[in-house]
């Protein structure tokens, strides 16, 4: 590593300790674009680096509620405010209990960059509490948001600071939150985004994340004249973004073998179909079930305490959690032949891996470029608010293809090295000029 950006991260973590995540999401994005700040200096003449990676908000509070047997129990809730240089912040709320303040701001400051790379008007942000929403009742669930929404109302609006879903904040929590913020503020405003479709949400958006990364990923394929028609899948995770990752991928004629969750991973040597697909959607979103039921309905191979990496692939779809694809499994998915892999979640590839993956030449789509049609339906879903409107299924998806496209290409505007695509430096430099240029235009804020 350079020296200079080596004391320059030394800083960051001494200004910031015991932040590992974080501190690993900025020497990410700043070992990228260091060569181009050299080329740039401007930027560093006027500070813009340190005024990125200080959020410009932290809040930090106290949330209690009350148990089904009448208990008072507290967590802590977040929310970081990070930059608002080109648009109100905008991210999700995480409800687990590995929430802290160190996750949420590698979080808040991956965000920034994601939004920027989607071309709508939107800054960057993240929050939670350290609640877990597994084997809670509705109203525990409905308990703990009323009174976490009861403090964060005051620091959030349409124009400020618009939350959406994450880990563990899904239909039921938004609903619940939304109509906490509405009673408490008496309006009826586009404060959330990811909300249900009877009252202000928008079609596609459970969706778009992974249908977003599929898009990114068949685009990537398509710049080297292939496609994922044929191409077998291997997908960890089984929420939100794996399920719609999946759906996408069948209709693009690809097959996908796995699936996993915190138990372990399932392998489906034929594929996992639609029929197959309606029956992960039951068992994880309404039943609450574990992925092993899947191998025992279908007769597939259950390997337990096991992320899918080891297993023969063309495509590797990382849906889970941060680092969950480590050294070896990088080492192990070039060994069986993977070309392409694309982050559905936030930086799901641990630095050790993605050097290997970036020296062996694989296709490598960064999360803040991948996963980015989540987002991106978000600002969506604000414009439609914003003029109560209501687009259809079609118009939604056209607009999120389009955005990927984008995204796609300042990727390759700013990323390709000779004959191969780094990706991730294209998507760091993509947005950083964004958010830099709008900060430097705006004085000192």
């Amino acid at each position: 590593m350079d020296n200079s950006l080596n004391n320059y991260m030394e800083k960051v973590i001494s200004r910031n300790p015991s932040q590992p995540e974080f501190h690993q999401a900025v020497e990410e994005v700043l070992e990228s674009i260091w060569p181009f700040l050299k080329h740039n200096p401007h930027y560093i003449h006027a500070n813009i680096l340190d005024r990125l990676v200080e959020p410009e908000r932290v809040l930090m509070f106290r949330v209690p509620w009350k148990d089904d047997k009448g208990n008072i129990q507290v967590n802590r809730g977040f929310r970081v405010e990070f930059n608002s240089a080109i648009g109100p912040y905008k991210g999700g709320l995480r409800f687990h209990p590995s929430v802290n303040l160190g996750i949420l701001k590698f979080l808040g400051f991956e965000q920034v960059f994601k939004n920027s790379l989607t071309t709508l008007p939107l800054g960057g942000g993240k929050g939670g509490a350290d609640f877990d929403p597994k084997g809670k009742s509705d109203s525990e669930v409905m308990s703990f948001c009323q009174s976490f929404m009861t403090e964060l109302q005051r620091h959030i609006g349409p124009y400020t600071d618009v939350p959406a879903g994450d880990i563990g904040v899904g239909g039921r929590e938004l609903g619940f939150l939304f109509g906490q913020y509405k009673r408490i503020r008496n309006e009826f405003t586009g404060v959330l985004t990811g909300k249900g479709i009877n009252w202000g949400g928008s079609l596609i958006r459970p969706e778009a994340t992974g249908y977003g990364a599929v898009y990114f990923a068949e685009e990537m394929f398509k710049l080297k004249g292939d496609s994922i028609k044929d191409k077998t899948v291997a997908i960890s995770g089984s929420g939100n973004v794996a399920q719609y990752a999946l759906e996408k991928i069948n209709q693009l004629g690809g097959k996908v073998v796995t699936l996993s969750d915190s138990s372990g991973t399932i392998y489906d040597k034929d594929g996992i179909d639609n029929e197959k697909l309606e029956y992960v959607i039951d068992l994880k979103n309404n039943k609450r079930g574990r992925i092993k039921e899947y191998a025992d309905q279908y007769n597939a191979e259950y390997f337990e305490s096991s992320r899918p990496w080891n297993i023969k692939c063309d495509v590797a779809i990382p849906c889970a959690t941060q680092n969950e694809l480590e050294l070896q499994d990088a080492k192990n998915l070039v060994a069986n032949g993977c070309v392409c892999v694309v982050e559905g979640a936030n930086m799901p590839t641990s630095p050790d891996a993605v050097e290997v993956l970036l020296e062996s030449k694989v296709l490598f789509a960064p999360g803040k470029a991948a996963n980015a049609g989540g987002v991106a339906v978000s600002g969506l879903e604000m414009s439609q608010n914003s003029i109560f409107a209501s687009w259809s299924r079609q118009e939604v998806d056209n607009k999120l293809k389009n955005i990927m496209k984008n995204i796609h290409q300042q990727c390759v505007t700013h990323g390709t090295e000779d004959d191969y695509i780094n990706y991730i430096r294209g998507a760091n430099i993509a947005g950083f000029i964004k958010v830099a240029d709008s900060m430097l235009d705006q004085g000192v804020v």
